[in-house]
């Protein structure tokens, strides 16, 4: 069976299928939408060993891993040769951590362990102790501890298995002790630098004003859409603490831009609130042509004449489409049937300047699927008449 599609598109806007459609922004906090310059997490990194597996480690042909074990047991005073190790408990991991800022020594963070060798699962094992370093090389943290792994993996002797969630990776709640601590200090600051998340001079401009208006008098003043400076005064110098926080809780509507999103391996749809379109028909309709093929097959009567001399040499070719009988012939023939369907659908006509909710109401009326509207949207892109940013991930 084969199937014949064309989907005619002239033109549209907006999603059929919007689970909200709000009619306003909201204000947000101005801690949700901008952080303080300087004030951020930092990564550090690690290479470790977990022990204590139940066979489900690296094999024996793993070399980074028998060479750091061979290593860890020299240090400890105990020679052996790395050719005779043969150890399927022991699995080589890396570790990675966040550290938040303002972390002081002696604090606890959590660590992600994650296999890099050949390891089945880290179920049940230990970590060893591992220093944590940063980009400088200097070591900032210290890991040790249970991994915890949410999953696990069961093999038979066949190759058949069970696995649930990922077993090669797990996590170790306040693994890690905080060593050294990053310097940051807010005290005595002159200024302040603030950046938003999503930079946007109207944005920018609503924050600048928030500030000023608080403390009564121009701190704030924008540099750039994702950058203000923000002055320190006096008798603010030495509580600094207090006054970030009486910025961060400054409600602040953020502007948005026009965008639409559109993402075709999932057929999602996300329009924003500011999209608006010029005086737009909109149809929709799907012209389907479906083409059946079967065979049948003519059957002689009962007492239908015998073949003539030399049929018999022709009874076993049905390539051609004959089968020769002993009082008759079977025929093999083709049939075809063709189905034309065409969706009746009426024109609409949307005007120009319409919102969300009315294009949704307009576009829902004309029964428009999420995966329609990528298409029509590229098409009312090019047509000029979107006026919106059309982002395809």
């Amino acid at each position: 069976m084969r199937m014949i599609h064309r989907h005619p598109k002239i033109t549209l806007l907006v999603p059929a299928l919007l689970l909200f459609c709000s009619t306003g922004a909201s204000a947000i906090r101005v801690k949700d939408m901008a952080s303080i310059k300087g004030i951020r997490t930092n990564q550090v990194v690690g290479y470790g060993l977990v022990v204590g597996l139940n066979g489900t480690g690296d094999k024996a042909g793993t070399g980074f891993t028998v060479q750091s074990l061979a290593n860890m047991i020299e240090q400890m005073g105990i020679h052996v040769d790395k050719g005779r190790i043969a150890v399927k408990n022991v699995a080589a991991v890396m570790l990675t951590a966040d550290i938040p800022p303002f972390a002081r020594i002696g604090n606890k963070i959590d660590v992600l362990v994650s296999s890099i060798g050949d390891a089945k699962s880290l179920l049940g094992g230990t970590l060893l102790l591992t220093p944590l370093r940063g980009v400088d090389r200097k070591v900032y943290a210290l890991a040790q501890g249970p991994v915890s792994v949410g999953g696990f993996a069961a093999a038979g002797a066949a190759g058949g298995g069970v696995t649930k969630n990922h077993p090669t990776v797990g996590r170790i709640s306040g693994g890690a002790t905080i060593e050294r601590e990053i310097p940051v200090t807010m005290q005595g600051k002159q200024e302040l630098i603030i950046t938003l998340s999503n930079p946007d001079f109207t944005t920018a401009v609503r924050v600048r004003d928030a500030i000023n208006k608080r403390f009564g008098q121009a701190l704030a003043t924008s540099m750039d859409s994702g950058t203000l400076k923000l002055l320190v005064p006096e008798d603010f110098r030495s509580h600094i603490v207090q006054m970030v926080a009486m910025v961060e809780h400054l409600d602040v509507t953020p502007d948005i831009v026009a965008k639409v999103v559109l993402n075709e391996k999932t057929g999602t749809v996300v329009i924003g609130e500011k999209v608006r379109i010029s005086t737009v028909a909109v149809a929709h309709g799907n012209l389907s042509i479906q083409v059946k093929e079967r065979t049948a097959v003519s059957q002689p009567l009962p007492f239908a004449p015998a073949p003539p001399e030399g049929a018999a040499a022709r009874q076993l070719r049905p390539e051609e489409g004959v089968i020769m009988g002993p009082g008759g012939q079977t025929v093999v023939t083709a049939e075809s049937e063709v189905t034309v369907k065409e969706q009746d659908k009426r024109l609409l006509i949307v005007p120009g300047g319409a919102t969300i909710g009315e294009l949704v109401r307009a576009l829902n009326a004309i029964g428009v699927t999420p995966r329609d509207l990528i298409a029509i949207f590229q098409s009312i892109k090019a047509a000029g008449a979107l006026h919106a940013e059309l982002e395809i991930i």
